[in-house]
């Protein structure tokens, strides 16, 4: 109590921290409408993907699992703020008036951050072949970049496009328009698919699939499962959003040993350059 008396005798008009919204510990902050959809743990990486993007749209949550359904729930959007953010229990939306679409910003990662799903062998370098239809190896595994794009993706106009990449000049590399709702998180699943078709089509077991959808990643190897057990609903008992693009992504799947690798988009990796060029091209169409 004295130094609190003397804490005001010396400071008598110290003002109030200001803090920035939602900053918690272990809280996950899910971002479902914003230049890159996703489950992010600091308040200052969601607002990378949601400051100044028309109607954004995200929510904080104390686990993982409640963020990630929150992303594939079907709920409606709420109204937004013409001017800041606006809290509803802890969501927000924020519509500045920014007209400027992304598909996803530059970010900067290190190689603890990849993701390697399913790594059965000891990482070696690619082994490519001067032959340009045969395929690049990474240990007993063939390689292929997908990515999936849209612009003006969540509204009227929208047009999505993928693109899968197995090498330089490769026979198989692949770009198509979209079928359907036009999503970018509906593209990078079916670039997925469209990968692994090809793949079986030559007749390839072990496939390494990189894509920098970490969405598209977590859905297969981790929520598929548990959707297929709660009868393709949430844990909130709502319908599962992409449903049919996962269970297609599922099925295929079916049989084949795939390792799924994670790598940043935009970070001058030459194989998911090229895979976005592609799903650019397929968006045009």
């Amino acid at each position: 109590m004295w130094r609190r008396s003397v804490d005001l005798l010396v400071h008598p008009f110290l003002p109030p921290v200001s803090r920035a919204p939602d900053i918690g510990g272990n809280m996950f902050y899910a971002v479902r409408k914003g230049r890159r959809v996703g489950v992010y743990s600091s308040w200052d990486e969601c607002k990378e993907q949601v400051d100044r993007y028309p109607c954004a749209r995200f929510k904080k949550f104390g686990s993982k699992r409640e963020a990630y359904d929150f992303i594939n729930e079907d709920a409606g959007e709420s109204s937004a703020s013409s001017s800041g953010y606006e809290q509803n229990s802890d969501s927000y939306s924020y519509d500045s008036g920014y007209t400027q679409t992304y598909k996803r910003p530059y970010q900067e990662y290190s190689e603890s951050k990849y993701t390697n799903r399913r790594t059965k062998y000891t990482d070696v370098p690619y082994t490519s072949s001067a032959n340009r239809n045969e395929f690049e190896y990474k240990g007993d595994y063939a390689v292929v970049y997908t990515d999936g794009c849209c612009s003006s993706n969540g509204r009227q106009a929208a047009r999505a496009g993928t693109g899968v990449y197995w090498g330089p000049g490769h026979p198989l590399n692949n770009s198509e328009r979209l079928e359907g709702r036009q999503t970018n998180q509906r593209a990078e699943i079916n670039a997925a698919c469209k990968a692994i078709e090809q793949a079986k089509s030559q007749n390839i077991q072990k496939l390494a699939i990189y894509t920098d959808s970490k969405f598209t990643i977590d859905g297969v190897t981790s929520w598929v499962p548990n959707w297929k057990t709660n009868g393709w609903k949430t844990s909130a008992g709502k319908e599962v959003t992409n449903k049919e693009d996962f269970q297609r992504l599922s099925n295929l799947s079916e049989g084949m040993d795939i390792q799924w690798r994670h790598v940043p988009g935009h970070s001058g990796f030459p194989g998911n350059e090229a895979a976005d060029r592609l799903a650019k091209e397929g968006a045009g169409k």
